[in-house]
């Protein structure tokens, strides 16, 4: 289990570590054909600032070399704002007194008319930890009900057992995405006060559980600036170079979403500036030549318009935040401001004019008939 790995590090000598990497270190990294976890450290240090242009070039050849000219579309379907937890980032969180809000079949079924005459293949269901509202046999059900009707069929949603995933799959979930939201452990605790979602190490081992029920793709991710966002990635890092090696045959995503304005919620207690964002990006590509990179409509237009080039694979567009926002009620609280608001046509278009081509359906068969020598 990764937590043994975790256990072995220590969160301020892996800091000190890290500002510690000098402009040699970086150059070593930028220069090898294979990178280590040392190398992550120099590429996301501050002595890797000045290398963002050489850093560019490099992620944007290999991204390429691996993904071709292909670009992953997805949607977010909010299926319920209801949750447990106390968590005090979110719009969501059980302390915001919020209209809540759980989708029934027929509200699900048009939100996903309208999110299908968009072109979408691919989606993600979305909810709160709330288990009596939204458990498994809710997301079952939900599944079952939209299985005929995409491609691709990911959740982000309260951490399972292991046997609860394999039913998931079973019923045709491909992939699951849970962030840790941050690695430093006191600070985790500070930031989830309650519910199900405070165990640390339960969250932790979520990955694991998931690798065991051998689900097709796993997405990581931490939220950026609830922490120093560098110590944050390295221990993202370490947490997907384990489970490459461990459970070889599962797909790895890695998502970049940085904290945005919500109701009742904390500022940033690291802000993580557009240049830093780019830095990271690049140094993930750079470091891990097959993971998948994801980025949200959190970002802006013009930063997500820059960032195409850098190594992202995905892309989300047209997103509502809030459950029914595609259709059924879009005045329910969203969990976040999206900041992005183009159309997911107007995404597709600005895609193409850098030459890049939306994928709308299968990942996989996308890359079959591209190649990737373009």
């Amino acid at each position: 289990m990764f937590k043994e790995l975790f256990d072995s590090y220590n969160w301020e000598e892996t800091q000190a570590s890290i500002y510690a990497k000098t402009q040699r270190d970086v150059v070593e990294a930028l220069n090898k054909t294979h990178r280590d976890l040392e190398d992550f450290k120099a590429l996301i240090s501050p002595a890797a600032a000045p290398y963002l242009e050489q850093m560019s070039q490099l992620s944007h050849r290999l991204t390429l070399k691996r993904f071709g000219r292909t670009m992953q579309m997805y949607v977010p379907l909010y299926l319920s704002n209801e949750c447990q937890n106390i968590c005090t980032y979110c719009g969501f969180s059980f302390h915001n007194h919020i209209k809540r809000k759980t989708l029934t079949d027929e509200e699900i079924l048009k939100e996903v008319a309208a999110i299908k005459a968009w072109g979408y293949e691919h989606v993600l269901l979305v909810t709160g930890e709330a288990n009596q509202t939204v458990g498994v046999d809710y997301l079952k059900n939900a599944i079952r009900l939209i299985r005929e009707q995409f491609a691709n069929i990911s959740i982000e949603v309260q951490p399972l057992e292991q046997d609860e995933y394999e039913s998931l799959a079973n019923e045709g979930l491909n992939s699951v995405l849970v962030y840790q939201e941050t690695y430093h452990l006191d600070n985790y605790r500070t930031h989830h006060t309650k519910g199900k979602k405070s165990n640390f190490y339960y969250r932790l081992d979520t990955p694991d559980r998931l690798g065991k029920a051998a689900v097709h793709k796993i997405g990581l991710g931490v939220l950026l600036g609830l922490e120093d966002w560098r110590v944050d990635s390295f221990f993202t890092a370490l947490h997907l170079d384990y489970l490459e090696k461990t459970y070889w045959q599962t797909k790895y995503a890695i998502s970049f979403p940085r904290l945005r304005p919500a109701e009742g919620v904390l500022p940033p207690k690291m802000e993580l500036k557009d240049k830093e964002l780019a830095q990271l990006i690049c140094a993930y590509r750079i470091f891990n030549e097959e993971v998948e990179l994801s980025i949200s409509t959190r970002e802006n237009e013009k930063f997500r318009n820059n960032i195409i080039k850098l190594g992202i694979t995905s892309i989300s567009a047209g997103s509502k935040t809030n459950p029914g926002g595609y259709a059924v009620d879009p005045e329910s609280l969203e969990q976040f401001a999206i900041s992005d608001e183009r159309t997911p046509n107007e995404i597709a278009i600005m895609l193409k004019q850098q030459g890049y081509e939306p994928v709308w359906k299968d990942w996989d068969l996308a890359l079959m008939t591209t190649g990737h020598d373009h």
